[in-house]
């Protein structure tokens, strides 16, 4: 998904804000950077601490807990019913008002939000309350049918010290419902972030490849063949992204020239994390060292990530950032102007190339000794070529009467 992009959130005319009819002032390199390594720890936490409680998670009995196993078929399926389902959002932004969508998203999302800051505040919040504090067991239960067809929909078991993390979450769903404040669109967006990696269990390792691959060629079709991912990240009005104003030296909390990260970055990566853990641990050592490896890899691929976004001013993919094949010398000539690896892109943008010096006639077709053969196809040169870089009159004379001696003694072969 598209990575730390320039967003005009939380009070600009894209975002549903007042209309800001004059130019922005570019933001400080402070700001920048700024908000770039904010971003990126706010990555790295809830990937950290949430692959640790899934460990916890695992092992646990509670079903209130129980993790969602992803098989290799669920993986297969995702990323078409993403692509259905960010289609949907696309066209629903372009039919209907987008005031009204984000009002019904918002409140849906101010239900989840606040459960899932709830579930993540309620470990840290039981090591404040004293030894006294009455604390009394409560059972939500819901079945269907009676006798031996009973069966269950919900069951799920809290305490008194949950529904006072309850109340606080509600503090901070009321405040972004009425606000869209970033902070609280932040604390929501890791609250979701860390309980998907926690809750969310890959099967296998097969089945976190065919996660990440699906997902790989779905990024790459919705960020760079069409604008419909950036169009959806910058209406939708969720707490679905994690945002850091570029300007908070400048207008503090009030600062609405924000750089994005979305949620998919952070979770997929992280249930694969959070899947070699647990094999580190399953082996029984003391050392971690997929766990660690694959964290690391992921901290690379995200800082170039937003290194190569910030280069080119484009959304890019944290799975592209991530992968070998995808670095820029398969392709230099594609990535030096910004343009992803995609033939059909490589064709197009031919025309704005500069053109090279012709060279010597002595030099033509001779290959130095010791020179690897080129990684990429040689753009052909045909007639344009030749038209579009004129050479010397006394040089196309020149060649031109060699052109025509050559087929007179053709010529003459042929009558002999």
């Amino acid at each position: 998904m598209d990575s730390a992009l320039s967003d005009p959130h939380n009070g600009s005319a894209e975002a549903g804000g007042p209309t800001n009819s004059t130019t922005r002032p570019p933001s400080t390199p402070e700001g920048i950077a700024l908000a770039y390594g904010s971003l990126l720890l706010m990555a790295l936490l809830p990937i950290f601490f949430g692959a640790l409680r899934s460990v916890r998670c695992a092992r646990g009995k509670n079903a209130s807990d129980m993790p969602e196993t992803i098989t290799s078929r669920d993986a297969a399926r995702f990323p078409i019913i993403a692509s259905c389902t960010l289609l949907g959002l696309y066209l629903f932004f372009k039919i209907f008002s987008q005031e009204y969508i984000n009002l019904l998203l918002s409140m849906y999302f101010f239900v989840l939000g606040i459960l899932a800051l709830s579930h993540t505040i309620s470990p840290f919040m039981n090591k404040f309350f004293p030894a006294s504090f009455p604390n009394r067991q409560y059972q939500l239960l819901f079945t269907q049918g009676s006798g031996e067809n009973k069966e269950e929909i919900i069951n799920y078991e809290f305490d008194t010290k949950d529904l006072v993390c309850l109340g606080l979450s509600s503090i901070v769903g009321v405040w972004y419902l009425l606000r869209k404040h970033w902070i609280a669109n932040n604390l929501f967006g890791l609250a979701f972030s860390l309980n998907g990696v926690e809750l969310l269990h890959l099967n296998n390792v097969s089945t976190g490849c065919i996660l990440l691959g699906g997902l790989f060629i779905y990024d790459v079709f919705w960020v760079f063949g069409t604008n419909v991912m950036v169009t959806v990240a910058k209406s939708f009005e969720a707490p679905i992204k994690l945002v850091f104003p570029q300007d908070l030296l400048e207008k503090g909390l009030e600062a609405n020239n924000f750089a994005m990260l979305g949620l998919g970055d952070v979770v997929i990566p992280g249930i694969f994390i959070a899947l070699l853990l647990r094999f580190d641990i399953s082996l029984k050592k003391n050392t971690h060292t997929y766990f660690y490896t694959s964290f690391a890899a992921y901290i690379f691929g995200l800082g170039l990530t937003i290194f190569i976004m910030h280069i080119f001013k484009h959304a890019q993919l944290r799975v592209l950032g991530g992968n070998p094949a995808s670095y820029p010398e398969a392709h230099p000539l594609p990535h030096s102007l910004g343009l992803p690896s995609q033939p059909g892109r490589l064709h197009a943008a031919e025309a704005s190339w500069p053109s090279p010096p012709a060279p010597a006639e002595s030099q033509r077709h001779v290959m130095p000794s010791g020179c690897p053969p080129a990684r990429f196809p040689l753009l052909p040169r045909g007639p344009s070529y030749e038209e579009s870089n004129p050479k010397d009159p006394a040089a196309v004379t020149e060649s031109k009467e060699g052109t025509e001696a050559s087929a007179s003694k053709g010529l003459e072969k042929k009558e002999k």
